[in-house]
């Protein structure tokens, strides 16, 4: 009778997220080199029992891929495609079309200091998704297409991409993603998508996008999230106006930023830098119980909210499996200790995992 009684705690205790969370979307993380090397026994773990899909973090970007004109350098990438397939995890591909980790000679003339020609950046830009998506067709379930080209304002970011090739090139990068690889689901991510002229501008984005018969399955909401920010009930009306737009909605890039930020700090662009200061790093020695609770309910917020719009939501992507590993340790200011993730630095699951899982029961 004991065994039996107890048959329920040890299949809670054997449920992870993707058990509760993958009977309504995706669950997965973003993943670096050093882990789909094979080199972090602890984080195959975190990823067999939790997660149904993985990320690369920087090795499908494009300086990784093309790092000289005419050259492309699989390596990495094959690793960690050949690394997920082994763990049974879905390959998301990010991302084809950035302004930002592009290589060098990518919006130069050769090797001069010129800028590159309209016809010459087309040229590259066609090039490089056809040869990338096309090596990973089958592979890869969605590609990131576009990265980040809309300001928090609305407008067009003004990239090379954009005061070359204007608008256009997003076009030509949605076309040429989908001629590669019919089969691949394409998307459209972005940062700070709370936002009401962000929000709007995307939407427009998506129908424009679709009224010229081109595909594009999904938004993804990146949702580099704080203790305060971003405003909860804007968030959600965001994930109805995307799905509103007939596509998926996904959150790709979530974390929980629980540290100080400086003066002048806001969205996520790579481009913020700031002097390290201590008063912008107090929890090193590990977060104060009061603090910890606040980022408990915070999370327990954030689910609460996608386990409302499930139906809406295809994929949730945490960026980073676990804390030790989080960009936001370097980002905006390097050498700090931040707990934005799920998963401890020894990767052990968080108390809270337990109490998401129940939110999906």
């Amino acid at each position: 009778m004991l065994c039996l009684a107890m048959m329920p705690l040890a299949c809670m205790a054997q449920q992870g997220l993707k058990d509760a969370i993958g009977k309504y979307c995706l669950i997965g993380a973003a993943v670096n080199q050093w882990q789909s090397d094979g080199q972090v026994p602890e984080a195959d773990a975190v990823l067999d029992r939790h997660f149904n899909c993985a990320v690369a973090e920087n090795c499908m970007k494009p300086e990784v891929l093309a790092p000289a004109e005419g050259i492309f350098d699989f390596r990495v990438a094959d690793k960690f495609v050949a690394y997920c397939q082994r763990h049974n995890l879905k390959v998301l591909g990010h991302c084809l079309v950035w302004h930002s980790q592009a290589p060098d000679w990518w919006f130069t003339n050769g090797y001069t200091a010129s800028p590159a020609s309209k016809e010459v950046l087309k040229e590259r830009l066609i090039k490089h998704i056809k040869t990338v998506v096309g090596h990973y067709k089958g592979q890869v379930h969605g590609w990131d297409v576009v990265n980040e080209a809309i300001n928090d304002d609305g407008s067009f970011r003004q990239s090379p991409y954009y005061r070359l090739l204007g608008e256009e090139f997003i076009e030509i990068a949605f076309r040429t993603a989908h001629e590669a690889d019919p089969d691949a689901e394409l998307y459209y991510n972005d940062y700070s998508m709370s936002g009401q002229a962000k929000r709007e501008a995307v939407c427009r984005l998506v129908k424009n996008l679709k009224a010229k018969g081109l595909r594009i399955d999904g938004v993804g909401m990146q949702s580099h999230n704080g203790l305060d920010y971003p405003d909860l009930a804007e968030y959600e009306k965001s994930i109805d106006a995307f799905a509103a737009c007939g596509v998926k909605v996904m959150i790709t890039e979530l974390d929980i930023n629980v540290l100080p930020n400086p003066e002048g700090f806001g969205g996520a662009a790579v481009e913020q830098n700031f002097e390290f200061q201590q008063k912008y790093n107090p929890y090193v020695d590990g977060l104060p119980a009061a603090k910890q609770k606040e980022l408990d309910e915070r999370w327990l917020a954030l689910f609460n909210i996608y386990y409302k719009h499930r139906s809406q939501i295809s994929r949730i992507n945490l960026w980073g499996i676990s804390d030790g590993g989080s960009w936001l340790n370097g980002w905006p200011i390097a050498g700090r200790t931040n707990y934005p993730l799920l998963f401890d630095r020894q990767y052990r699951p968080k108390p809270v995992v337990n109490e998401i899982i129940k939110l999906y029961k």
